[in-house]
Order: C-alpha cells, then sequence, then structure tokens
C-alpha cells in the first residue's frame, strides 16, 4: 500500500529485496534509453527541446486546442465529457457503465485512472473490473498500488510474483516469467471476452483529427477495445498535440525514453466507435477529460510540468527514486515528476501535505537531462521548497536541525575554522551521546563519510607558499602523476 511516511523514514524500512529490484529495473530502463538515444540521433537535446516547445505551446493554448479536440472527437462519434476532479470523473464513467448496463469491465494501464483510484471505485459498486495489463493485475492481487508509471512492479521480483499466482489460484508456483506471463493470458482471455465495457487512458490526442493514440507492449488495450460494446477513454487534459504530425516525434521520444525501444509492440490509434463495414470495434465510444487541478498551474513556472508525457526515463536515472522505490512518494505519481506534480494536484489546500516531497532530490539535474520533454523539473522542485518556506508549510518528519545555527558557523571565519578543527571528533562520538535530539535524528537516517577534513586548507597555504617561491603549485600526488606524462 501506499506509505503514509516521509520519504527518508520509508527508505530506512525498505527491505533489500525492494531495493535491489528497483535499483536492477531503473538502471536497466536508463542504459537501454541511452543506446536507443545516441544510434538513432545525432543530437537529442533538439529533439528534447523541440518537444518540450511544442508541448508547451499546447498547455499555453489549452483552451482553444481542447475546443478544437472537442469538435474534431464529436465528428468522429466520440462523446466528449469533462470531469473537475476525480470524484467527478468516477460519476461519470459509472453513469455511462449504468446507462448501458455493463457491469463487467476489462481496464488497460491509465495513470489518471490511478488519479481516481477508478479500479476500487468501479469494484465497490458491484462492477467488476479487471485491470488487464500483467504488471496492473498483479498489483491488483496483491491490493498494491503501482509503484512507477510505466513499470507498475518494479518494486517486485519474479519469485514474489509466483507466490501471488499461487496464491490467486492461477497455477502452481512457478517463476518462470514466460510460465507466468502464459497464464495470465489464459486468465485474460476470458475476461476480455465477456466484457461489457473496456477502459482505456490515452498517451495523446490529436486536436487536429480527434485520433486517440494508445501505446502497450502486451496489446490488452487493442484486444479490449476491440471485442467490448463500449469503450470509455479516461485521461487528463493535457494530453493533447496540436497534429497529428506530431505523433511521430512523441511516439518515437516516448518508447525510447520509456523501455529504449524505437517503438512500443503496439500503437494503437482509436477513430471511434466501429462503421457498419468493421466486424469489431466498439459500438459507443467515450473520452472523459479530467483537470484535477492541472489548470491552477497555467500561467505560472508550473505549467511546464503538464508536459509530462509519462516515461518514467525521470525516475529511472533518479538517484534518490533508486534507493527509496516508488511507493515511498505516497502518491500515484512518484520520483523527480511526481515531487512536482503531486503537490500540483494536491491543490491549495493540499499542498501542505505534500510540502516535503521536493526535498527528496538532490537537484543533481539528470531527471532534466534525460527528459523528453526538456521540463526544467530542478528548477520546478526549488519552487516547490521556496513555496513551502514563504507558506510556513507543515513539512513531514525529516528530522532535520534548524539552520540558523550553521547560518552563524558559516559566516564566522574563526568559529569556522574551530569548527573544522573540532568535527573530526564526530567520528568517534557514538549517535546516542549526542546532547541534541534533532542532530542525533538527522544523522541516523545518513550515512556520512569518515571526516577528512583540514588538509586543503594546508595544501593551500603551502601552495601560496610555493607559488611566492616560483616551485610547482600542484598537490604532491598529482605533480607525480604528471612526471609520467612527459
Amino acid at each position: 500500500m501506499i506509505s503514509k511516511q516521509a520519504i527518508d523514514n520509508f527508505a530506512a524500512n525498505l527491505p533489500d529485496e525492494v531495493k535491489a529490484s528497483v535499483r536492477d529495473g531503473t538502471t536497466s530502463s536508463y542504459d537501454k534509453r541511452l543506446e536507443a538515444m545516441e544510434a538513432d540521433y545525432e543530437d537529442v537535446d533538439a529533439l528534447r527541446a523541440l518537444a518540450g516547445q511544442i508541448k508547451q505551446h499546447t498547455v499555453d493554448h489549452l483552451d482553444d486546442y481542447l475546443r478544437q479536440a472537442e469538435a474534431r472527437l464529436a465528428e468522429r462519434r466520440i462523446t466528449v465529457h469533462y470531469a473537475w476532479d476525480p470524484e467527478a470523473a468516477r460519476r461519470i464513467v459509472l453513469d455511462i457503465l449504468a446507462q448501458r448496463g455493463a457491469t463487467r469491465v476489462v481496464k488497460s494501464k491509465s495513470m489518471v485512472s490511478e488519479e481516481a483510484a477508478l479500479t476500487a471505485f468501479l469494484t465497490a459498486q458491484g462492477i467488476e473490473t479487471t485491470e488487464s495489463d500483467l504488471g496492473e493485475f498483479i498489483v491488483q492481487l496483491d491490493e498494491d498500488h503501482p509503484s512507477h508509471v510505466v513499470k507498475p512492479i518494479i518494486h517486485k521480483n519474479r519469485r514474489q510474483i509466483a507466490i501471488t499466482f499461487q496464491q490467486h489460484g492461477l497455477g502452481d508456483y512457478d517463476e518462470d516469467p514466460e510460465g507466468i506471463t502464459r497464464r495470465a493470458r489464459t486468465f485474460m482471455r476470458e475476461r476480455f471476452l465477456a466484457a461489457d465495457a473496456a477502459i482505456s487512458g490515452a498517451n495523446f490526442v490529436s486536436a487536429e483529427s480527434g485520433r486517440i493514440a494508445v501505446v502497450t507492449n502486451e496489446g490488452n488495450s487493442r484486444f479490449g477495445v476491440a471485442a467490448a460494446p463500449l469503450c470509455i477513454v479516461l485521461t487528463g487534459i493535457e494530453k493533447l498535440l496540436p497534429r497529428d504530425r506530431d505523433f511521430g516525434l512523441f511516439l518515437s521520444l516516448l518508447a525510447r525514453s520509456a523501455t529504449g525501444q524505437r517503438m512500443t509492440s503496439y500503437v494503437e490509434f482509436l477513430h471511434g466507435p466501429r462503421l457498419d463495414t468493421q466486424p469489431d470495434g466498439p459500438e459507443e465510444m467515450h473520452l472523459v477529460f479530467m483537470n484535477n487541478h492541472r489548470t491552477e498551474a497555467l500561467g505560472t513556472p508550473f505549467s511546464s510540468a503538464l508536459r509530462c508525457i509519462r516515461c518514467g526515463a525521470c525516475m529511472n536515472v533518479c538517484p534518490v527514486y533508486r534507493q527509496t522505490s516508488g511507493h515511498a512518494y505516497r502518491n500515484v505519481y512518484p520520483g523527480p515528476i511526481g515531487a512536482v506534480l503531486d503537490p500540483i494536484l494536491a491543490g491549495p489546500e493540499g499542498f501542505a501535505e505534500q510540502a516535503d516531497l521536493a526535498r527528496a532530490s538532490t537537484l543533481c539535474g539528470a531527471c532534466n537531462e534525460v527528459c523528453p520533454v526538456n521540463i526544467p523539473i530542478p528548477d520546478l522542485l526549488v519552487r516547490h521548497r521556496t513555496r513551502a518556506v514563504e507558506e510556513n508549510a507543515r513539512i513531514a518528519n525529516l528530522g532535520t536541525p534548524p539552520m540558523g545555527g550553521w547560518a552563524r558557523l558559516a559566516t564566522s571565519p574563526r568559529t569556522w575554522r574551530a569548527g573544522m578543527n573540532a568535527s573530526n571528533a564526530m567520528n568517534y562520538v557514538p549517535l546516542d551521546l549526542l546532547p541534541v535530539y534533532p542532530v542525533r535524528a538527522w544523522l541516523e537516517q545518513r550515512e556520512l563519510p569518515d571526516w577528512r577534513g583540514g588538509h586543503f586548507r594546508s595544501w593551500m597555504r603551502k601552495r601560496d607558499g610555493h607559488d611566492k617561491a616560483g616551485t610547482d603549485t600542484r598537490p604532491s600526488e598529482v605533480a607525480g602523476k604528471g612526471s609520467q606524462d612527459e
């Protein structure tokens, strides 16, 4: 389940097995992305900048593109709905299902439906709802939550999955990935054929034509939409692209950024309910655009966060995410982009509960470097931190001591030098003997290297002396290596 703890407290108790799964999964995805990008594009940053400009233009003119998209969708006989918040989205979906008399639903992966907690809601209303994405299906069986926007079960290994299948009557224990997948397909096939409705997300929606792009690696969305008489697409209002020609750029960047593929296994374009000449497809189609505080970011520096195409690249490269897993972020969207988006989606009244997320970052900038739409994530994290200070937001229990004493220490050269000379003693003082609790609590959650301070100042003084004498100004160990290059 999603943690209620601060990120550092959650990470402190994270099992090594989970850390290993997350580390291996993110490293693999990052390496594949790097290889795919460098192999195919001479200037990746130019493409990222272009994609960012297109998405930012769309966000800046979102009202115009929504009106245009609604008109094109209507021409395709797709009914458009607008949901102000998750509650409205749930009610709209439930009403559509009720009007059709649908009681059995297959659902493909959709992060917006996670925002709305749609599966749990429909199940509570007596509607049999099955997640058809394999990762989401396992999450559903375990009554868990996704911990990654692309790989929902990145925190699990195949032994844990085999146990889950065994416990839910899906066969004897078998940790072979092919065997697990085969059993899931057999189970899903019956659900697909019996479903009254299919619910899907949308990766992109063209404002120019009303085409809805859905990408998967399992084909589950295609199977569900083709077999069910009713299709409901639930997506965020920011998932628009201005033109059909933009699909080429964004589908290429999405696949490479998310999984290191040149293209996902299935790229599906939904054009509306089937025609009389078509043998398969839904008889009725609806699209629900959900807001959930997104419009509150428009016209602010945080509007750039709405460019996000949910590729997960920032999570794969983030050193904090790799150590903590997605569940540490307590929300639907984990990782660096989650630390930016979650306080926005929480709204003004919920910001204080999310204010600590922005501090779970080293601000190393790696997330910005891999983002396919060039979102300045580190800058936005700093803005969230600033807002938290300005609003005196309650920061979750990070155990961080006040910084006033540090400021006085750092602005007094004499006091600073004395502190540096005395700091070597910290190597030998047990934590439980420290008199100040905040300092002790802070150190209990951080592994610091042994103190090796003081040498730089000594070297600098010697350097100044050597410089005046006209001798070699480099440290002795560096100078020694230099002689070998001559």
